[in-house]
């Protein structure tokens, strides 16, 4: 029997998305013992038999309670083949041999595989990289609402990944607010400052962040092996003269870089630093390049804060070079062209992408007034994870009654 939605009366999928009827037009078998399925507009998608039969609903496949497979891998017979291969209702279904198992797939989940929308960053907005003169200051919207509503949580979190830096007003400036904004989005990532963390000027700071001078163009922790994806830093009091924020957007750097001055972005991707950051009770360390490898979406990593930056880990006649390309960097991104500034007032909260987003401020005043900020961080996949889980909550329109399964013998 091939296990289908009761109400839908449709094959089941291997995930929680409700997908569009998409009937497929034809199938035929491959030479590998697959099939392949042709939609009625020319869209093919070549299936692999080993990857159909760990994808066939029911038990020894996708278990329709958990979305997962329940197959274990040494129990898979890699001579699978598909037997037979037919459109019914315009679904797929196959008979594989020599197992004789019968199982039907849902047209519209094989149709967004055929169209790449599987991949890990096909339902995230596409960055949109900018220089002061295109972003004058960071996406703002309403704080309140945004803690109120997914719908206004997604317009943020869409402006946040576009852009890599979204700005939130009119929250409340208690010291829980950067964790309840936080927790809207995921988990938040601990680290050796804590969970939540304050920006002040400390009399015995163990982070430059702490005290009242500048801070150029930087990110954060990139003494760790992965450094936070993203921060969120909630704006308490701000009575100070000084002390303006400041972003540069880090894909644009490079873009730059790579046009003009293409010696200078190898050196800062290959030539390695060991970074450290230590008091007391903390020791870590890592060693990479000043622009590594990024995530696939953002495809650089920023490992660009010098005060833990502690030593090269290159050859000897190297050194001068690697610090020159350094020094380019620096002079680019703090530069009127690809830097904005602005003022950052209580009740604000600016939520960045650590990896791709370069932030700093301008030094202040301490004697006079009080620049209190808290601060924390989450890692790149809860960001991820909650644009696609809203994207999929607030475009379905099937009921979540219709959304229930049951599980039933896929075997013939």
């Amino acid at each position: 029997m091939v296990t289908t939605d009761p109400v839908m009366h449709q094959p089941l999928t291997p995930d929680y998305y409700h997908y569009e009827w998409a009937p497929i037009d034809s199938v035929y078998r491959s030479s590998d013992g697959g099939a392949v399925v042709t939609w009625r507009d020319g869209e093919q998608l070549k299936c692999h038999p080993l990857w159909l039969r760990e994808n066939a609903p029911g038990p020894g496949g996708i278990d329709p309670r958990s979305k997962e497979n329940d197959l274990n891998i040494v129990d898979l017979d890699l001579e699978t083949r598909v037997g037979k291969a037919f459109v019914e209702n315009g679904a797929l279904v196959v008979h594989f041999e020599p197992e004789g198992r019968r199982a039907s797939f849902h047209p519209g989940w094989l149709r967004h595989v055929a169209e790449g929308e599987h991949r890990p960053f096909a339902l995230l907005p596409e960055p949109q990289v900018w220089r002061a003169a295109e972003l004058t200051e960071p996406p703002t919207h309403d704080g309140p609402s945004v803690l109120a509503s997914d719908e206004a949580l997604a317009d943020w979190l869409d402006d946040l990944l576009r852009y890599g830096l979204a700005r939130l007003i009119n929250l409340p400036i208690g010291q829980e607010t950067v964790e309840l904004v936080g927790r809207r989005i995921g988990v938040l990532r601990d680290s050796n400052f804590g969970v939540t963390w304050h920006v002040t000027v400390d009399i015995d700071p163990n982070s430059t962040a702490n005290t009242n001078v500048e801070l150029p163009a930087h990110s954060d922790l990139p003494s760790r092996e992965t450094p936070p994806g993203f921060q969120l830093l909630h704006c308490q009091e701000n009575t100070v003269s000084g002390g303006r924020s400041t972003m540069t957007d880090g894909l644009a750097v490079v873009n730059h870089l790579e046009l003009n001055e293409p010696d200078v972005l190898e050196l800062l991707t290959s030539r390695e630093w060991t970074f450290f950051n230590r008091d007391d009770s903390q020791d870590h360390r890592w060693t990479g390049p000043i622009i590594d490898k990024g995530d696939g979406r953002v495809p650089w990593t920023f490992r660009a804060f010098h005060p833990v930056r502690g030593f090269p880990a290159m050859p000897e006649e190297e050194i001068t070079g690697a610090y020159f390309a350094m020094q380019r960097l620096g002079y680019v991104a703090n530069s009127d062209e690809f830097q904005i500034r602005y003022q950052f007032a209580p009740g604000d909260l600016v939520a960045f992408d650590n990896h791709r987003v370069l932030h700093g401020r301008e030094s202040f005043d301490a004697t006079a007034g009080v620049r209190r900020l808290r601060g924390t961080y989450l890692d790149s996949d809860e960001v991820y994870s909650r644009v696609r889980v809203l994207r999929r909550h607030l475009t379905s329109t099937i009921p979540s009654e219709m959304l229930l399964t049951t599980e039933e013998d896929n075997n013939a």
